[in-house]
């Protein structure tokens, strides 16, 4: 027996998995939009990293406003105030599909009745195009939305609230994200944190093992 399983079998019994979901169940990626926009892949690796970059889009996640953020980017980068405003308008192009292996582990999660939740970093205002085309979304018990609350991962304050509307200790929660920094400050809090590279190594986990063989 593994140390990990060893570790599984002495910590309490799994009553709520909590799932990430940009990068573990979508597949998210301003690049299906940008391909379209930019030729030069070069010129749009450095639009996504300078202009429209991860740390402001986090800022949308955090709670501000997509108005707000499309004027900040239009200040610094006034030339390019086209590819920014694509950012928001054509937003839902970004979304390539759902990532089928995690979503058929999700519903067989559900179909034996395992509590589920979602904490993702989304922004308020593009999150209903989410739950218009994913009807999987449904499974969840609570879906928490950073730009909704206001705060974004790895802020222990959201994971706070996370367990808080969940109801159960934090070792009796399996939390499941693609994010280094998220997962550290989830096992940090006492979840069990589960790094999300591959949905068969995902499915392959002491953690999913474990629940899959109540069924």
């Amino acid at each position: 027996m593994s140390e990990s399983s060893r570790a599984l079998e002495d910590a309490p019994t799994i009553e709520a998995v909590v799932f990430d979901l940009g990068g573990v169940l979508i597949d998210w990626d301003p690049r299906h939009l940008y391909r379209k926009l930019i030729d030069d892949q070069a010129l749009m690796e450095w639009f996504l990293e300078e202009v429209c970059s991860p740390a402001w889009n986090a800022e949308q996640d955090a709670g501000r406003s997509w108005n707000e953020g499309i004027d900040e980017a239009k200040a610094r980068h006034p030339k390019h105030a086209e590819l920014i405003e694509a950012y928001a308008a054509r937003w839902p192009e970004m979304i390539g599909g759902d990532i089928a292996g995690s979503v058929a582990l999700l519903e067989e999660l559900a179909a034996i009745g395992v509590p589920l939740f979602a904490l993702t970093n989304w922004s308020a205002e593009t999150f209903p195009f989410a739950r218009d085309r994913f009807g999987w979304l449904r499974l969840f018990q609570d879906i928490l939305v950073s730009g909704e609350v206001r705060i974004k991962k790895p802020d222990p304050r959201i994971f706070h609230l996370l367990l808080q509307r969940i109801g159960v200790e934090p070792a009796a929660v399996v939390f499941i994200d693609d994010m280094p920094t998220n997962t550290a400050a989830a096992k940090a809090l006492g979840l069990r944190a589960v790094r999300f590279t591959t949905p068969e190594a995902l499915r392959a986990s002491d953690e999913m093992q474990a629940l899959l063989a109540r069924s």
